[in-house]
């Protein structure tokens, strides 16, 4: 059996390869600081702010991840009319990465506030609202137009309601002949049924089949779960202990690599990427699981939500 092929066999035609990244996208924003004293008001720590970093987050991660690596990628999103929403376009404008948003005045767009003091997470706050409407229901035919276009679709499902419509997503992805990777979110995957491959977290996974008692008991219920679904393969991501690919063949668990651990947010939207792009570009699924494994190691020695570079892979 021929070794398992490096990101770097596949350089030149990942520079090819079309992904439509479609979901919810958010903007991250990072306050950085020193710690020096615990505030006289309560017994918090303060924090003197030095500097501030934005970054595109969600969806808009999973497709700044896949133009770092070389793909082509397009964002199809709402966002809210707002300052958070313009600066969500302009970030992943400059990564790279061609846009649809539409910006509905109706929305606002999530943010997520991380407050870090000596390279420690010590705050996080969320602005966000679930929207009142369908935000992409008048938006499928041009998801039609770019699936078409496309060479693989991900669906980055984060639950803030971008996808209401994903099962009509991927039943006109498939129709076009376009594999279709989904990212989960919650316990009611039904509306996955007919994708090409799901990757949940091991906790995500649990939530759905509920607890196994060994591997082959996990393998079964995998098993079964891509039965009812009818997807093609199912990517179990499970932290230290790697990943598993659950398809018609059985299931194969990658090791994970022995790298630092620093920080885990962000790291499915690597994983998905990286499966994508590869996948758009040709490329064996196995082969397209272990370079994302490769990528994953990468990504969590990194903080915040961040990208994966070419020259970081084999």
């Amino acid at each position: 059996m021929s070794a398992p092929a490096a990101f770097s066999a596949w350089r030149a035609r990942v520079a090819a390869a079309r992904v439509l990244v479609v979901g919810d996208v958010m903007l991250d924003r990072y306050w950085f600081g020193d710690v020096e004293r615990i505030s006289p008001e309560a017994p918090v720590p303060v924090v003197k702010v030095a500097r501030t970093e934005e970054r595109p987050g969600g969806a808009a991660n999973v497709a700044r991840n896949v133009a770092a690596l070389g793909g082509r990628a397009t964002l199809l999103s709402v966002t809210g009319d707002d300052e958070a929403g313009r600066t969500l376009a302009r970030l992943v404008g400059a990564d790279g990465v061609a846009t649809s948003f539409h910006a509905d005045p109706a929305l606002a767009t999530t943010v997520k506030l991380r407050v870090i003091g000596r390279q420690q997470q010590l705050l996080r706050i969320d602005f966000e609202r679930m929207p009142s409407h369908e935000v992409l229901a008048s938006k499928l035919g041009e998801f039609d137009r770019l699936a078409a276009a496309s060479d693989a679709v991900v669906l980055s499902d984060y639950g803030k309601g971008g996808l209401a419509h994903i099962a009509r997503m991927i039943a006109s992805a498939r129709a076009a002949g376009r594999p279709v990777l989904v990212d989960p979110k919650g316990d009611d995957w039904d509306k996955y049924a007919g994708a090409t491959i799901v990757t949940p977290n091991r906790a995500e996974f649990r939530e759905v089949v509920g607890r196994w008692r060994d591997e082959a008991d996990m393998t079964a219920r995998a098993a079964a779960l891509r039965q009812r679904l009818r997807l093609a393969a199912l990517l179990v991501t499970r932290s230290e202990e790697g990943m598993t690919l659950y398809t018609d063949d059985g299931a194969l668990t990658i090791p994970a690599l022995a790298r630092e651990v620093y920080d885990v947010s962000g790291a499915g939207d690597t994983v998905i990427a990286t499966l994508g792009t590869l996948m758009a570009a040709g490329a064996p699924l196995p082969d397209a699981v272990r370079i994302a494994n490769e990528a994953a190691g990468v990504v969590v020695g990194k903080l915040g939500t961040a990208v994966v570079t070419p020259d970081e892979l084999g």
